[in-house]
């Protein structure tokens, strides 16, 4: 395909293409049911793809932001204010999809704040024509094309109009950003109305979070986790197990409670010994799968919290330490690679697969298996290799 648009024979021949492929869309689109006369409406105002949403798949900063800065933006104190004047108002409705799901309100309510600031920010960019762009451009593979038709379904559906139907760049719709899939699979009608409207419901938009997460396994008996303090002399390297196991071992958590007695956790140390330290369980994993980012997991479970009355972080974070950026993260996951360790990609990126390989390489090596990605651990890798 032609995605160069310097000339107007390059332009003409583009816009061919796009067009091209959009009519290849029609025998997928018919065999899931979707009409005629939906799929034209859908497509009649989208003529070419949408060049701003192509070069956002190709921009990446510099820095990965670190995790201090995130919380900082997503748990503001207009954002809880925000938060918790809808808890008081919408009380009702929340305890009724938190009877029916088992998710906490509180819960719920980050989510919807994290995502669109409780629905004032669902994004403003046609769905169709950005999905269409990212599958015209191939973006992630074939990722998108799916995704494109399952936007159709929902079309055929009647939930949504095609002009209604706005959402992110990335095709995430609506005041709780499912990808179209998603929506297909989880939304709910909750007000009655026969539409499942995450667009302009509040209530089927909660209630699609909720039900979202005690589909892929919300787990109403503990937290998401929790800030705690590790005794003097604390053996790292033993840093998943019991929550009860934890507590016997002299871990506490920050507010004075205790821990759980039943479930499992493990330790999470997003700015190394000496800032914050968390007991995640799987609640912690169940955010992932709405968002993968460690910080958004963190962001939306310390948000629940401040919500509930929580106070805030115990434990300060390094500011001011030196951290790596996404070059020096890819070389941290390349020298874990070459050493046995990490078998993920290489895409600078921190996460769960990045962590346990720092752990396991800091185990061997005799160093503190706090998991956390530092220059100094860079230095400590690229020096034995």
């Amino acid at each position: 395909m032609t995605l160069v648009f310097g000339g107007s024979h390059r332009a003409l021949a583009a816009d061919a293409d796009f067009r091209a492929f959009i009519d290849g869309l029609r025998p997928g689109a018919r065999a899931r049911g979707v009409s005629q006369q939906t799929f034209d409406a859908a497509f009649r105002d989208v003529t070419t793809p949408d060049l701003d949403v192509i070069g956002r798949t190709k921009k990446q900063g510099e820095f990965s932001r670190p995790v201090w800065e995130y919380l900082v933006g997503a748990i503001s104190p207009g954002r809880l204010d925000r938060g918790r004047t809808h808890a008081a108002r919408l009380s009702d409705t929340l305890g009724k999809i938190e009877a029916k799901t088992g998710v906490p309100r509180w819960i719920m309510l980050a989510f919807w704040g994290v995502e669109s600031d409780f629905g004032t920010s669902p994004g403003t960019l046609p769905i169709v024509r950005s999905l269409a762009s990212l599958a015209y451009a191939r973006h992630r593979g074939d990722f998108f094309r799916p995704e494109l038709l399952a936007a159709l379904d929902i079309l055929q559906r009647g939930d949504i109009t095609p002009d209604k139907m706005k959402g992110s760049w990335a095709g995430a719709m609506g005041q709780v950003q499912f990808l179209p899939s998603v929506f297909l699979k989880y939304a709910v009608d909750f007000d009655g109305d026969g539409h499942r409207d995450i667009w302009g419901s509040q209530a089927d938009s909660l209630a699609s979070i909720g039900h979202y997460l005690q589909e892929i396994g919300w787990n109403r008996a503990y937290s998401w986790g929790y800030e705690v303090r590790l005794p003097p002399d604390f053996d790292l390297t033993r840093y998943r197990g019991d929550l009860a196991e934890f507590g016997r071992r002299g871990v506490k958590r920050t507010d004075g409670k205790a821990l759980p007695a039943t479930g499992t956790g493990s330790l999470f140390l997003p700015g190394g010994l000496g800032a914050p330290v968390f007991l995640i369980t799987d609640n912690f994993e169940v955010i992932r799968v709405y968002n993968t980012s460690d910080s958004y997991a963190l962001a939306v479970g310390h948000l629940a919290d401040r919500l509930s009355g929580a106070p805030a972080l115990a434990a300060p974070w390094p500011t001011g330490a030196a951290r790596l950026d996404n070059a020096g993260l890819k070389s941290l996951q390349e020298g874990l690679a070459a050493a046995g360790f990490y078998k993920g990609d290489f895409d600078g990126r921190a996460g769960p697969k990045l962590r346990e390989a720092v752990r396991q390489y800091q185990i061997k090596s005799g160093l503190p298996a706090d998991g956390y990605a530092s220059p100094a651990l860079l230095a400590h890798v690229s020096g034995g290799r």
